[in-house]
């Protein structure tokens, strides 16, 4: 397959000096030849001139780490509830070990990334979040973006890794990863933000993958989330998605990472993979 994608390359060139945020996440974080897929993925589309950036999530990193500590997790409406001993794990996985292991990946393919968190050069500040008055410990929400440091990182030729941790009033605040891409890609004016799920996109039928829709628009997915074609998990990330296109993003292209190469797939063949979300 990789040699295939190989061959058209040429489609990827009209992304030259343009901004792909990549939200990676779910398995393909997880399988090895994945992650090696992944990573010769970033180093080639930036050798062809496109301005990668990438935010990294790492739950069951965090989980497995908390477990073994002895430290329990709690989550109340999908967030893990943080207090501040579990706060210090979250940093110390997500931006010592699972960003490092990213960062590594990339660099011995060629290209140059740098590792960093939210909270270095105050790149994303946060501020408390609560969910029903229910105090979620060190659990953020996004307040403001300084993209200067990433910028300026990109104008010298560097691959910026960001895990989504937000630089708040006490410390580091934990910020959901969907978001932190979200917010990175609409205060940069992405051209593209590729979301890397376990999923082949959003289906008509939830249960049947050959519904797959290639293209969703902002009026259709209202409707899809009225009928309840489209719920859970994944309301949240098509109402965030429609927010990030409001906000100057080119558009939000939900892919499955459990395909080697998608990234390829979906900037040469965006039809063939995945759901493209558009106003």
């Amino acid at each position: 397959m990789f040699e295939d994608l190989y061959n058209n390359l040429d489609d990827i060139k009209e992304l030259k000096d343009k901004l792909v945020v990549i939200k990676y996440g779910g398995h393909a974080m997880k399988d090895e030849e994945l992650k090696m897929a992944f990573a010769k993925d970033i180093s080639l589309i930036k050798s062809l001139g496109a301005s990668p950036v990438i935010v990294h999530g790492g739950g069951p990193e965090i989980t497995s780490m908390l477990d073994k500590l002895g430290i329990k997790s709690e989550f109340y409406k999908g967030l893990r509830i943080t207090e501040k001993d579990a706060m210090k794990v979250v940093e110390m996985v997500l931006h010592g070990a699972v960003n490092r292991e990213l960062v590594t990946l990339i660099n011995n393919e060629g290209e140059y990334a740098v590792g960093l968190s939210g909270r270095d050069g105050s790149i994303v500040k946060a501020i408390k979040k609560t969910v029903d008055g229910v105090d979620l410990g060190f659990v953020g929400e996004i307040n403001s973006v300084n993209t200067w440091l990433l910028w300026t990182l990109i104008d010298e030729g560097y691959i910026p890794v960001i895990s989504p941790i937000g630089e708040g009033e006490n410390g580091g605040y934990n910020v959901n990863a969907d978001e932190f891409a979200y917010s990175i890609a609409a205060a940069m004016g992405a051209e593209k933000l590729l979301l890397i799920t376990d999923v082949d996109g959003i289906y008509l039928d939830p249960n049947d993958p050959s519904t797959r829709i290639p293209l969703l628009t902002e009026s259709d997915a209202n409707d899809m989330i009225d009928s309840g074609k489209i719920s859970g998990g994944m309301i949240p990330k098509v109402l965030s998605s429609i927010s990030a296109l409001k906000e100057g993003v080119g558009e939000v292209h939900v892919i499955n990472g459990k395909s080697k190469h998608v990234i390829l797939q979906a900037l040469i063949n965006a039809q063939s993979c995945g759901t493209r979300i558009v106003l």
